[in-house]
Formats: structure tokens, sequence, C-alpha cells
């Protein structure tokens, strides 16, 4: 294995626009509202509930608007400082409250190579660890590309979330005020005194967790390191079983947090899909990636295409060998 520092302002792996990475048909680029758009078509062909399908899945659904003003009113950030003292290097970051270093790693060749990049951050108070979403709005189907959410933002770094606006299930908790009560699978939570948890969404509910300090909940998963160890049967988890999104398994691109400690965590981003440049991996493999990172726990976020590591707005990573990122719904990134 190679593991070095790089110019995260240069993609380590970047194919021209119009390129196909050898091996794969330009067919397994197509984003997830282009498929989901195509399985429309076809219902409406046959008679079926495309009218259904497309306000599920398609149609912009705007339950909370101008998010950061809200956010602004609650105070829920009142305290945290957010320093004007941060200097960028080639590859990291460094504040009177923030730390974090990013380094690639890969492996193998042809077939079986395999690029990674893990972003190293300790903060001062959890609260620097935020979220934010596309359009600065909270809804369904509400997508934005990355390095826009992140520059209104304001990040230092950024990871995609949890695509949380492709479904209405879950529990959102976003920088202190609880969005979405609709507890259905394993979430982590981030809180306020530096605690990050694994929990079970159908044992609470999100004012508990509100009462309790959560700061930050996502709702993807499975966790993948619990304890210091990778969990048997995590390769037939499924997160969905809706269209789109039924299976989380195989070799792909994938967004990951690592727990080392309070206020201390990894945020990993496998490439994929990209042959001679990197496979990606299963969530077994995952896992396995965090804890010879050093964490105790870790959990998968949305993968594929929407998997990407931002630094200071430009892209560290490159999911689909193709130099280029997809529009989500979400991001969790460093606020200085």
């Amino acid at each position: 294995m190679s593991t070095h520092r790089f110019d995260s302002r240069t993609p380590a792996h970047t194919l021209p626009e119009d390129d196909s990475p050898p091996g794969r048909s330009r067919r397994a680029d197509l984003t997830r509202r282009s498929l989901l758009a195509g399985g429309i078509g076809a219902l409406a062909l046959t008679g079926g509930s495309a009218a259904w399908a497309y306000d599920r899945f398609l149609r912009e659904e705007v339950d909370v608007e101008d998010v950061s003003a809200q956010e602004a009113a609650s105070g829920v950030a009142a305290g945290t400082l957010v320093p004007a003292d941060g200097v960028y290097s080639s590859t990291g970051y460094t504040s009177s409250t923030t730390t974090l270093e990013i380094t690639r790693s890969a492996t193998g060749s042809g077939d079986t190579a395999l690029a990674w990049y893990a972003a190293d951050v300790t903060v001062s108070d959890a609260r620097l660890i935020r979220s934010a979403f596309a359009e600065d709005d909270f809804g369904r189907n509400i997508t934005e590309m990355p390095s826009a959410i992140a520059e209104r933002a304001g990040a230092v770094l950024a990871i995609n979330g949890d695509y949380y606006g492709f479904r209405d299930t879950g529990i959102v908790i976003r920088n202190g005020i609880a969005y979405r009560d609709e507890p259905a699978r394993e979430g982590l939570c981030f809180f306020a005194d530096g605690r990050t948890a694994v929990y079970d969404e159908t044992a609470t509910t999100a004012d508990q967790l509100i009462a309790d300090g959560a700061w930050n909940t996502l709702s993807f998963g499975p966790a993948v390191l619990v304890d210091g160890a990778v969990p048997d049967g995590i390769e037939d988890v499924e997160v969905d079983t809706n269209i789109g999104n039924h299976s989380i398994q195989g070799e792909q691109p994938r967004t990951a947090i690592g727990v080392i400690g309070e206020n201390h965590l990894v945020m990993l981003v496998v490439d994929g899909r990209s042959e001679g440049y990197s496979r990606g991996v299963g969530l077994p493999e995952l896992g396995g990636i965090l804890l010879d990172l050093g964490c105790t726990s870790g959990y998968n976020l949305d993968g594929g295409g929407s998997s990407v590591m931002l630094l200071d707005g430009e892209m560290v990573s490159d999911p689909l060998g193709r130099g280029r990122e997809r529009a989500t719904s979400d991001i969790l990134y460093v606020a200085g």
C-alpha cells in the first residue's frame, strides 16, 4: 500500500468530460434522477402510477425554506467560535479550533486497484462539525452540487451526507434542529459535547435526542465498525426497498465517518467503478479501512457517484474516475 500527501487542488485521477473509464459504459454514469425518470417513463407506457412516481421521486418538495436564517434565529450555535485564523495547506487546514490532515492511499493495480482519501479531523467544539442542505432548503428531491452547498456554507472540508431528500423516513436533526421524526433504521448521532453514537432510530424520538444533546444525525448506514470490530452480516443490509436504492452492496465508491475519540473523527471517501484506478469496496472492507485508520466505530453514508470530498471547495476525491461531482441533497462539513 502507498500512502502519501498530495495537492488537493488537483484530482488524483481525472478523465476528459466526454470520456468513459476503460471497461465501463456511460450508462453506469447516469444520475439517480435520470434512472428514476426512466423508470417513471416505463410506468407511463404500461399505464402505471407515473404521476405518483414523479411526485415521490422527482418533484421538489420544500418543507422548510432558508434553513440558515432559521438556524441563526434559533441561536443553536450561539457561542460557537468560527475562527478567522485558519490556514490551508495542500493537504489540510489548521486553525485555533481545528486541525485536519488528508492522506491519499492506494493499493493494488489493474482490477484490484483501490484508492481512498482519509481526512483526520480534530475540533475543539463539536458544533464545528455541521450539515448543510441543497439550496438551503429542507424537503424531498432538492439537490445541488456539493461544491455549491459547501461554498454557501463556508465549509473548510466537506463530504456528501446521507441523501436524506431521497426518502421520507429517518430521524433528521441538523445543527441542533429537528426536521424529521420518522424512525426507520440504524442512525448516527453527533452530540454537542463531542460524543458520537450509532443508535436504533426506532428506539427513540427526535425530541428525546435533542433533549440528550444531539447536534446532527445521519440516517443511512449500516455501522461498519462497532467497538473496534466489523459486524457480521453487514454485507446483507439494505437501506431502502424503493426504486433506485434497493441495495448498497458490492464494491462501490463509499463515504463513511469513523470515530477515534471525542471531537476526533475520520472522514473517508473511497473512489470506485474505475478500472485500473479504483474498484471501490464492500461494506466489510470499508470497516476494515476505518479500523486501520485507528477508528473504533464507523458508519456508512450515501455512496456511488454521490461520494465526494472537498477541501476549500475543490474536489479531493474522484468517485467515478471522471473528475466531476454529482448533485445531492446535503453535506457534512467542518466549519473552521
